[in-house]
């Protein structure tokens, strides 16, 4: 289990919502590079990393409470911490051991953001989307051409992100983890998105980024995003899981007639919940997820039903005074934020898709 937070950071956390939802900056947190030295003071990303490798403990089921203990209070930090964690996934998997260990101190720190980046290479693993990056040789190493168009934790100070890439030489598409400071590398303005403007989210452009072999997580990518797709998919579930627990929190906490009327299905739907977080766990630390990833994509689309309802039974509990300010605003800002899980890649549209895909495969094999 992760260590648990303090009331102050929680206190932090809760004062910092509003902010991270619309950027409206504070005198304690000037922007949205604020959040990650707060997350990594914490220790929280170091949650699930060996302590041998100076972190604490632990597994990526570790990872994904983190996460959901954070999502609870505000989805962008959740989502923010999602990105920057699973970056550390990526490293940990990576048998590009060199780099993991130049780039691991300055992430567990909070000093420089790790980005994910590999949202199109797992909807190319299930056959929706082609590689977005393009990569020529260039002596020992590679010129890359493409863009990332939606990519989390692009920290204006400093980043690396991983970027799955096409290339037609003998070795096939591979993973590379690249500066924010590589020649040809554009970060543009940060996305202006509804409920998620504090989470540094933004588009990459490259035109002719030359890397060599030490930026390669992997040389393989098409055998290592089926290894790292369970730690991805399964710390982005744990966004859904803080989300949907604190509202059915809000909604148990009402007083008068709605608490009654509402009582026995927020307590139903919260053992459902509790299950389905059982089931993320065990299916990560048994493996099952590796051999059956439709088992995940599953488990997803029915993490994201429940946050749906869930927001549905606070909006009920919580009746008019959701739409008053200020008292409605945390309200205000879980409804947005519960309309944003099914959007994140791979989305809830493209989930179903590869999951139709593959009962078409099985029964054609059938």
């Amino acid at each position: 289990m992760p260590m648990p937070l303090t009331s102050n950071f929680l206190a932090w956390l809760d004062h910092a919502a509003h902010a991270l939802d619309a950027a409206v900056w504070t005198e304690d947190l000037p922007g949205a590079d604020a959040l990650l030295s707060r997350l990594a003071e914490t220790g929280l990303c170091a949650v699930g990393v060996p302590a041998t490798l100076g972190g604490t403990g632990g597994d990526v089921a570790d990872a994904i409470e983190a996460i959901a203990q954070v999502s609870e209070r505000s989805l962008a930090a959740g989502f923010v911490l999602w990105g920057h964690r699973t970056f550390i996934e990526y490293l940990l998997s990576s048998p590009n051991h060199a780099l993991r260990d130049r780039l691991l101190p300055d992430l567990l720190s909070g000093r420089v953001a790790g980005a994910t980046g590999l949202s199109n290479a797992m909807k190319f693993l299930s056959g929706l989307e082609a590689l977005q990056i393009v990569a020529e040789a260039d002596g020992d190493g590679f010129r890359l051409n493409g863009m990332m168009p939606w990519v989390t934790n692009l920290r204006t100070t400093g980043f690396h992100v991983a970027g799955a890439v096409g290339y037609g030489g003998a070795m096939g598409p591979f993973v590379a983890a690249l500066p924010h400071d590589a020649p040809g590398l554009v970060r543009t303005a940060d996305l202006d998105l509804m409920a998620m403007r504090g989470s540094n989210t933004a588009a990459i452009k490259l035109v002719d980024v030359r890397i060599g072999p030490e930026h390669l997580l992997t040389p393989r990518a098409t055998m290592w995003l089926p290894q790292v797709r369970p730690a991805f998919l399964g710390m982005q579930c744990g966004m859904s899981i803080g989300l949907a627990r604190r509202s059915l929190q809000e909604t148990l906490e009402q007083s008068g007639a709605a608490r009654g009327v509402l009582h026995d299905e927020a307590t139903t739907l919260l053992s459902l919940l509790t299950r389905q977080g059982l089931l993320l766990e065990q299916g990560l630390r048994g493996g099952r997820f590796l051999d059956t990833p439709a088992a995940l994509f599953q488990l997803r689309i029915d993490l994201a039903d429940t946050v749906a309802r869930a927001a549905s039974l606070e909006l009920q509990a919580t009746g008019g005074r959701a739409y008053l300010q200020p008292q409605g605003d945390g309200f205000a800002r879980r409804w947005r934020e519960a309309a944003f899980i099914p959007v994140v890649t791979p989305s809830l549209v493209q989930l179903k898709t590869a999951l139709a895909r593959q009962g078409q495969a099985s029964g054609k094999a059938a």
